[in-house]
């Protein structure tokens, strides 16, 4: 079956009925596509979104752009949003990249980051999605781990870009700001480029994105997808969320993580149908979002439970939406907020799962309305071949048992699993372990075949939306002078599921305080993106340790789990709402 036709045959099938003839359509479909031979090469830009998309349907809107605080609007055909990705493309090519050359992308949730995103496929560039909200710190590692070819940047992002650039003693080719600076070429100039251009030939294994995410023992790993990894395995992403061509899709998710792939960009586009960005500079206001998924008339939405949190605060019950599908996805969605957004809207969140490194893997998918277990999410995906196995290795069959959420390779290998750690064969192998590639969490599955998280096997904190590694954290507060050790966990909170949360042995000659709290708090904020900084820090004459001397963070977080559900405060806790001082914008 040729690229083409798998593409016709999903858009074709997801328009089915939610029932169980679309249930197994789709399963008789992800099985012929997961043994399918691949081609050698394979371009989603040119095959799909310019071969289909814009040759049958040029004028159809692709994106619909929302500054919610301002009111601004911009709206992009697919054929225009091919155009200027082709822009980007000659423009990066005029500049001496070439395909395998990386592209840095640090730009907030504006239409260039489409244009970019589709012109790293089209030109066969390496997309590096990077957060705006990093530090030059954070920067400066990656620029020497993965030195940049080109960036596109805002200007606000391209400030602290040349400040890690000159740490790294690394420069790179060419330079794209949206706006104006000094050394930087204005992205006016990329808009007088051809909109039309060749696309690169890339092979199906050939790597078009890396993501550097966090680990828990190491600085972050460079996650890469290819060529078919993300154009094709989005294909199970776009079957949980259930997006159709004539859908009106919005994606809560900031560019520079995986999300913003996966459901803002692939998961919309691969369909035909229309993708929506709303953008805000500050904190999120869950009236604006939900006004705007009102008068934008949004058909299928996904968003994290903390952005669910936020919107039940708010008189959710006034706005006529016009919301078939809504779906979560970043973290265990609690029962009570799927009670109460069902009460109101009378639509289900369905909740489903997946990581940087692949595409959606276990989900609740649309013939699963009204016979959804709130808190369950779901089962494993069709493309996905997911199990669980104990300690041992061995494959869990009974109910109710815990174990490690693995994918197996051996029967097929699924077409949405990432490539390998950039760069780490040694990481690559502590992952990709016999016939398993391990994930690092765990669940359980009971009677039924409804699967349950229980939480991350390593130490990785899930913060709102984000992903924090601990030695980071640890990392960043080791370096004041009077810190002798530290270890990060995640603190149980009701709103962000986990606070980032840093127990601290002092270096002698130094005493805990409220001064030195409020110099570690400010410390952080110096070196870490805002996400990761530590929001309670505990002074502690001792760690939990092995025999080996490896800090026992599982026994932390139980602590620390036993303690928030006791309402106790440690005697030498502090927490950064309680400092005037930290308050800010920024905070």
């Amino acid at each position: 079956m040729a690229m083409e036709e798998v593409y016709r045959k999903f858009i074709e099938l997801v328009q089915l009925p939610d029932d169980e003839n679309k249930a197994k359509a789709m399963e008789e479909f992800f099985k012929n596509l997961n043994t399918m031979q691949l081609p050698e090469y394979f371009n989603w830009a040119e095959e799909i979104f310019e071969g289909i998309h814009v040759k049958e349907n040029g004028d159809k809107t692709a994106l619909l752009w929302t500054d919610i605080e301002t009111g601004e609007k911009k709206k992009f055909s697919y054929k225009e949003l091919a155009e200027e990705g082709n822009r980007i493309v000659n423009f990066l090519r005029g500049h001496g990249i070439d395909k395998g050359d990386n592209f840095y992308m640090m730009i907030p949730l504006v239409p260039e980051i489409w244009f970019s995103t589709l012109a790293t496929v089209k030109g066969g560039f390496v997309g590096v999605p990077t957060a705006t909200t990093m530090t030059a710190r954070e920067l400066e590692y990656r620029f020497k781990t993965y030195p940049p070819d080109s960036v596109i940047a805002d200007e606000a992002s391209a400030k602290v870009i040349d400040e890690a650039l000159e740490l790294a003693g690394v420069e790179p080719k060419v330079k794209i700001v949206l706006g104006q600076k000094d050394g930087w070429t204005s992205y006016d100039e990329v808009r007088k480029e051809s909109g039309t251009a060749e696309s690169a030939k890339t092979r199906y294994d050939d790597v078009i994105f890396c993501f550097f995410t966090s680990g828990t023992t190491g600085l972050p790993k460079r996650v890469v997808h290819t060529a078919t990894s993300y154009p094709l395995g989005h294909l199970s992403t776009a079957c949980f969320i259930n997006i159709q061509p004539g859908d009106v899709h919005n994606n809560l998710s900031q560019p520079g993580w995986a999300k913003y792939a996966w459901s803002s960009f692939f998961a919309p586009l691969i369909v035909g149908a229309t993708a929506t960005g709303f953008y805000y500079s500050g904190r999120l206001n869950g009236d604006q979002y939900l006004q705007a998924l009102d008068e934008n008339g949004v058909t299928t939405f996904c968003a994290p439970p903390t952005a669910w949190r936020l919107f039940l605060l708010s008189d959710i019950g006034k706005y006529d939406y016009k919301l078939r599908d809504v779906v979560s996805a970043g973290e265990p969605l609690n029962p009570e907020i799927y009670e109460q957004w069902l009460k109101y809207t009378n639509t289900e969140i369905r909740d489903f799962y997946g990581q940087t490194e692949s595409t959606a893997m276990i989900g609740n998918p649309p013939w699963f309305k009204g016979k959804i277990k709130p808190g369950s999410f779901g089962r494993p995906s069709f493309m996905h071949d997911v199990t669980l196995v104990d300690d041992e290795g061995n494959e869990i069959t009974k109910p109710g048992e815990v174990g490690h959420i693995v994918v197996r390779v051996d029967r097929w290998r699924p077409i949405g699993l990432f490539k390998e750690y950039m760069g780490d064969p040694e990481k690559t192998a502590k992952v990709f372990v016999g016939k398993y590639y391990y994930t690092g969490d765990k669940a359980y599955f009971d009677e039924d075949g409804y699967w349950w998280f229980v939480g991350r096997a390593d130490d990785v904190i899930k913060t709102s939306d984000y992903r924090v590694g601990p030695f980071e954290v640890e990392s960043a507060l080791i370096e004041h002078p009077a810190v002798a050790e530290a270890a990060v966990v995640g603190s149980p909170d009701p709103v962000r599921y986990q606070l980032v949360k840093a127990f601290v042995i002092l270096k002698p000659g130094h005493e805990p305080s409220r001064e030195l709290a409020l110099e570690l708090f400010q410390h952080c904020r110096n070196i870490l993106a805002r996400f990761k900084i530590p929001r309670i820090i505990e002074f502690v004459p001792e760690l939990p340790k092995t025999i080996s001397g490896k800090i026992r963070r599982v026994e932390l977080r139980k602590l620390e789990e036993e303690k928030k559900k006791k309402g106790e405060r440690g005697e030498h806790e502090y927490f950064y709402e309680d400092f005037p001082e930290l308050k800010s914008k920024k905070s």
